[in-house]
């Protein structure tokens, strides 16, 4: 691999670049800039989160059935994960703020719609499907947007931080979306808590309004189509050994313990002998172990990045396994090493991030991100696939401590691959292949 071009390079590339036009005001300081788009989207992810929560209960509420919920999983999950390389590849060929924008307002059309039939008492199950089929798709070309554009945002000294706050603004919305949703579903109508999630994407976009995203593009990539675009993404991970290495843990790893995010409440049920309220207890202080993870990521902003992922991954596989071992009677033990699992979850998720915007060309970040959400969204259906009829036969309990130690083992396996751990190097850079490539 090449030595990575830094920021102070990009003068010396004008002549290969184009810079997004009409990005607003584009000087304003980047503090300024980066914490009210961060404050936007934070306000947009929680009312996104509320609003699955009520749905989901409307449609649990509604018809009881396993299988509608399952549905509605799906359409949930899929279309952003088999659409993700084409919302990458569109949020490196136009402009990621104007992405943003469109798929915050057609997620929130697609509350309005909601609300107009729940308010006129003509709401279908189909409904509900439809506009999370929409949503979900949305995500596909605002996430991978949002992601590439934060590298742009802040300093590349600050780039581990920002994947910090990050990790603790989602952990923030796992814990606040359910209690937020169930006091919205009991002060007022379905329709109007629903509205809620209107409000909170106006609150998103507006600040993309005021600010704009600097973007780097190369003129030259104009003339090639959209399909040349995505191949291009795809191959600047298959032919990166390093790249290539980390999206196959990645995705066998997620394979593998995906499945227990699912099946919590089954394993609260049958071995700790709880009910909803433990379930809630668990999962939400779940994501006050995720909150403490980013916020001390964003403090310590490691310089090598690899280690982290790695151990952090592993260990929190360990505390998982680790979780149905605890006797019965010692919920609150269990409680605690599931804590312990998100938190070293995140301190290996927020690091990710960073690796890849620190290392891939901006150019490049929508597709690269994007592939790897596609990666980890494909191989979590696969994973539950294979796991339940594997918890039939051994049971929840002991699938847990499967896919802990399994998961485990797959994360320190990444310590074997010197071409992984050579990945976070100072000043590496993925070599595209091409010239005038830039960071």
């Amino acid at each position: 691999m090449g030595e990575m071009s830094t920021r102070s390079d990009i003068g010396s590339l004008e002549a290969d670049i184009c810079n997004q036009p009409g990005a607003g005001d584009a000087g304003a300081p980047w503090r300024l800039r980066f914490w009210s788009v961060f404050t936007g989207q934070a306000f947009s992810l929680l009312g996104s989160a509320l609003t699955q929560f009520v749905l989901l209960w409307w449609i649990t509420d509604t018809t009881s059935s396993v299988s509608a919920l399952a549905t509605a999983g799906m359409a949930a999950l899929l279309p952003q994960a088999l659409l993700g390389p084409l919302g990458g590849t569109f949020a490196d060929r136009y402009s990621r703020r104007l992405l943003m924008i469109g798929a915050d307002a057609i997620s929130a059309l697609c509350m309005i719609f909601l609300i107009v039939v729940f308010l006129t008492n003509r709401i279908e199950l189909w409904h509900v499907y439809v506009m999370m089929c929409v949503r979900s798709a949305m995500q596909a070309f605002q996430a991978p947007a949002a992601a590439a554009s934060m590298s742009m945002l802040v300093p590349r000294s600050f780039l581990p931080r920002a994947a910090g706050l990050v990790q603790t603004l989602q952990g923030l919305t796992t814990v606040a979306a359910a209690p937020l949703g169930a006091l919205a579903m009991a002060l007022m109508p379905m329709g109007w808590a629903l509205g809620i999630d209107v409000l909170t994407a106006v609150l998103g976009i507006s600040p993309l309004l005021i600010f704009g995203i600097p973007q780097i593009r190369h003129c030259r990539r104009r003339a090639g189509g959209i399909l040349q675009q995505l191949c291009e993404g795809i191959g600047v991970v298959w032919h990166n050994p390093g790249l290539r290495r980390l999206y196959a843990l990645l995705g066998a790893v997620v394979l593998v313990i995906m499945p227990s995010f699912t099946l919590v409440p089954l394993l609260v049920k049958e071995h700790f002998a709880g009910g909803a309220p433990q379930v809630a207890l668990m999962e939400g202080l779940g994501g006050v172990g995720m909150v403490i993870g980013g916020l001390v990521i964003a403090s310590i902003a490691p310089r090598r990045q690899v280690p982290w992922i790695l151990w952090g991954f592993a260990v929190s596989c360990i505390a998982l396994a680790l979780t149905p071992l605890v006797p019965a009677h010692l919920f609150g033990l269990a409680v605690a090493w599931w804590v312990v699992s998100g938190l070293t979850f995140i301190l290996g998720n927020a690091p990710l991030t960073a690796l890849l915007q620190m290392t891939v060309p901006n150019h490049l970040q929508g597709r690269v991100l994007s592939l790897l959400t596609t990666v980890m969204g494909l191989a979590a259906p696969i994973g539950l696939a294979m796991a339940t009829p594997l918890g039939e036969w051994f049971g929840v309990r002991w699938l847990f401590v499967g896919m802990g130690v399994l998961g485990a083992m797959v994360s320190i396996a990444g310590f074997l691959s010197p071409t992984l751990l050579r990945l976070d190097r100072p000043f590496s850079r993925i070599d595209t292949g091409e010239p005038g490539a830039c960071l």
